[in-house]
């Protein structure tokens, strides 16, 4: 009778495969999987390195410096913490600007939210051609911070604006109120406040979410409208405010194009529309003091990081979600 053996599965040709050789393949594999993941994520990296990374750290380098455009950079005197120093003991123009854009934050962002709020409770019904008015609603904020749209603007409250035409009609007289410094400054935060149309639509998104059963169940309790909305709708909504809450107000931190036609790039009239970014603007590309311009750009940065982790660690005493958790 033949015996048999069984075939050894470390010669070759045996018919079954050593397992280093599996292992090699599996990693051929993966490595391929991770080379081809680079190539297409290299336009981003490309552009991440090219337009932000290195960009932001030359900045940090010319806020130490003098630097003016017109000097090669190897020639820059490096001046230390001059810049800063000069910012916040002997520049009363950036305190000014500091001044301006925290009153337009503190006034046209709260504002801008609450009307997106309110609008987004009349739209979260489903009433006939509703769509088109979430439509409509949502339109100035397609236009976001066009030149064209800020012209429109100004045009509007000018002295012969449309504005002041709507006013006679009432026998109001009117006034040049983007030439006025009392009153340019408010007009810009008209202009955010009518453009609420993105924290609108996040709002309805919100509001979709709501379950009705409790609606219905504080209804049954005797809770009004208004009761419902405080004890129902807000806490639903807080994330949903939260979210709005931390854009916007970054969003109106970093408002520059309407101010810049408005006042002709100069912050005007009398500096009531000096924004933060506008002043940075002209420190460094009119008066030519790019040193100092990106030392205002990194304290920029950090105030608005600092903002954002004020929003966050104080976001867990006020935000719920509906899992209970906090955030």
């Amino acid at each position: 009778m033949a015996l048999t053996t069984a075939p050894d599965p470390t010669r070759r040709g045996s018919g079954s495969v050593r397992p280093d050789a599996k292992r090699r393949g599996t990693g051929r594999i993966r490595h391929g999987e991770g080379l081809a993941g680079y190539v297409f994520l290299s336009p981003w990296l490309i552009g991440l390195m090219g337009i932000t990374a290195i960009p932001m750290l030359l900045s940090l380098y010319l806020s130490f410096t003098n630097y003016d455009i017109l000097t090669p950079l190897s020639e820059v005197e490096w001046v230390g913490l001059a810049n800063y120093e000069r910012m916040f003991t002997s520049d009363p123009s950036w305190w000014h600007s500091v001044r301006v854009t925290l009153s337009f934050a503190l006034i046209a962002v709260p504002l801008k939210l609450a009307a997106a709020l309110g609008v987004a409770l009349l739209l979260n019904r489903a009433w006939r051609g509703v769509g088109l008015f979430r439509g409509l609603f949502y339109l100035p904020s397609l236009l976001g911070g066009s030149v064209a749209l800020a012209i429109v603007w100004v045009n509007m409250f000018n002295r012969d604006g449309a504005f002041n035409s709507f006013l006679a009609l009432f026998g109001i007289e009117g006034k040049p109120w983007v030439n006025d410094p009392d009153w340019a400054l408010e007009t810009l935060m008209v202009l955010a406040i009518w453009q609420f149309g993105a924290p609108m639509v996040i709002f309805l998104a919100g509001l979709k979410q709501v379950p009705t059963e409790l609606y219905e169940a504080a209804s049954v309790d005797g809770a009004g409208r208004i009761r419902q909305f405080v004890n129902v709708t807000l806490p639903m909504l807080s994330p949903v405010i939260f979210f709005n809450l931390v854009l916007e107000t970054i969003n109106g931190f970093q408002g520059f194009t309407a101010a810049f036609v408005l006042s002709n790039g100069t912050g005007g009239p009398v500096d009531s529309t000096l924004m933060y970014t506008l002043n940075l603007y002209i420190t460094g590309f009119t008066d030519l003091e790019m040193g100092y311009a990106s030392a205002m750009a990194w304290v920029f940065l950090l105030a608005i990081a600092l903002i954002t982790v004020v929003f966050f660690s104080t976001g867990r005493f006020w935000v719920h979600y509906s899992d209970g958790e906090d955030s």
